[in-house]
């Protein structure tokens, strides 16, 4: 008889395959680019992940009106023997959209006015809206422009060590995602 343990506990963070739920926020100027957040909870002070993506939000919003939308953003592994980033810190990313090449996404360190916009929305589960805004991304009339934003639950899937993926979760628990937002290194 072979002695075996019952109490194995494997890392769920970085396995493949494993995925969490986390919460994103996709947000912007209507002729602004959009920025996705990630944060590992609603009420998360700081993302986990800030892109700004490489299309206007008036377009995603066209986008997302006609169907599915799939991103996918995709970055060079570093040449051999030098030091590999963990794949979310990777600064620079080719994005394509429905595949069409849209340009690059880049990450983005937190300002001010989007931990503003985050605090705003962070008693949003999960719905879509406008929130008038001032030059500084701060609640103001409407005459100073309107900032969009939507706000979701997420699949985080880890494929492996380059590659994850974010799939927009439907409240109602029919059909598929909506939005899939793909990260590759290749």
């Amino acid at each position: 008889m072979l002695p075996t343990c019952m109490f194995i506990n494997f890392p769920t963070r970085f396995t493949p395959n494993s995925c969490r739920k986390v919460t994103g926020t996709l947000f912007g100027n209507r002729r602004g680019h959009v920025s996705f957040a990630i944060q590992d909870n609603s009420t998360s002070s700081e993302p986990s992940l800030l892109i700004e993506f490489a299309i206007s939000t008036s377009t995603l919003v066209k986008d997302m009106s006609s169907g599915l939308v799939r991103i996918a953003l995709e970055c060079e592994k570093m040449p051999r023997g030098s030091r590999q980033l963990r794949l979310l810190q990777e600064p620079k990313w080719a994005m394509y959209c429905n595949g069409r090449k849209c340009g690059h996404a880049l990450a983005r360190v937190c300002t001010d006015s989007d931990r503003h916009v985050l605090h705003t929305v962070r008693n949003v589960s999960v719905g879509a809206g406008v929130i008038p805004v001032v030059g500084d991304g701060r609640k103001g009339g409407e005459s100073e422009g309107e900032l969009m934003y939507m706000r979701a639950n997420f699949e985080r899937v880890v494929g492996n060590c380059d590659s994850e993926a974010f799939y927009m979760m439907n409240i109602d628990g029919n059909g598929g995602p909506e939005l899939s937002i793909f990260l590759i290194r290749t």
